[in-house]
């Protein structure tokens, strides 16, 4: 099933700089790389990346950004999962 959802430009410049940041964690890294490799295409959110998302959106020790990442990943998930 291909998903017909994009991440959105600001999303992609929002994850585009984490990438660069060298003080962004590795969970804002892995999160903006989900959110780039759907910004085009036909990719969509894998379970795992789903579960991460998750994990990141319920707890309070995440930056904004990285629940904005978190967010978008979610938003373009599989609906029967």
């Amino acid at each position: 099933m291909a998903n017909s959802k994009k991440s959105s430009s600001s999303m992609a410049d929002l994850a585009s700089k984490t990438l660069r940041d060298n003080s962004a964690s590795n969970i804002a890294k892995r999160l903006a790389g989900s959110v780039l490799a759907q910004r085009d295409g036909d990719k969509q959110t894998g379970a795992k990346m789903e579960d991460l998302a998750s994990k990141v959106l319920r707890s309070d020790k995440y930056a904004d950004e990285t629940k904005a990442l978190a967010g978008s990943v979610m938003s373009q998930s599989v609906k029967t999962r």
